[in-house]
C-alpha cells in the first residue's frame, strides 16, 4: 500500500468520528483503530497478523486465548516502551546474536531491539543506563505503541 494512502487513511480517521477502519487492498491487509485512551488526534495503526491478539486495541483486556489469571503487575525499574507498532526482533538478522540479554549492562544510546514497520527496520535504543532485569516481548512478536519491552534496573 502507498504511503501516501496510508496516512490520508490515518489522517481521514484522526479527523472523524470513525473509531476505526479496515482496509485491503490485494494481499495488503491494514486496520487503523483510535485509541479510546489516546490523545486527541492520536491513532493506532495495527497490521494483522496470523495470531488473533494482534487485532486487539491497545487499551484492551487481555485476550481469552492468553488464558491470563490476572494482568501482571508494572515491573519495577526504568520502563522501556515502544515508540510504534510493529514486529520486535531481538537480533539485526536471524542468525545474529540478541542485542542484550537479560543482565546485560546497557548505558543511554545503546541498541535493544528493532521494530520493523512498513518493511522498515528501526532501531530501539535504551534511554537509561543500567542492567537489563526483563525482556518482556518474544522475537518476532507484533508489538503496539506504548507496549513495554524491557526492565532496566
Amino acid at each position: 500500500m502507498d504511503l501516501r494512502k496510508l496516512k490520508t487513511l490515518i489522517d481521514l480517521v484522526a479527523e472523524s468520528d470513525i473509531a476505526e477502519l479496515e482496509v485491503t487492498e490485494g494481499e495488503s491487509k491494514v486496520r487503523i483503530v483510535k485509541s479510546s485512551g489516546a490523545q486527541p488526534g492520536q491513532v493506532v495503526m495495527m497490521q494483522p497478523q496470523a495470531a488473533p491478539q494482534a487485532l486487539a486495541a491497545p487499551v484492551a483486556a487481555p485476550a481469552a486465548s492468553q488464558a491470563a489469571p490476572s494482568a501482571p503487575a508494572e515491573p519495577q525499574g526504568h520502563v522501556v516502551k515502544s515508540p510504534m507498532v510493529g514486529t520486535f526482533y531481538r537480533a539485526s538478522s536471524p542468525g545474529n546474536p540478541p542485542f542484550v540479554e537479560i543482565g546485560s549492562t546497557v548505558k543511554a544510546g545503546d541498541t535493544l531491539c528493532i521494530i520493523e514497520a512498513m518493511k522498515l527496520l528501526n532501531e530501539i535504543d535504551a534511554d537509561a543506563s543500567g542492567v537489563i532485569k526483563e525482556i518482556l516481548v518474544e522475537n518476532g512478536q507484533p508489538v503496539e505503541f506504548g507496549q513495554p519491552l524491557f526492565v532496566i534496573g
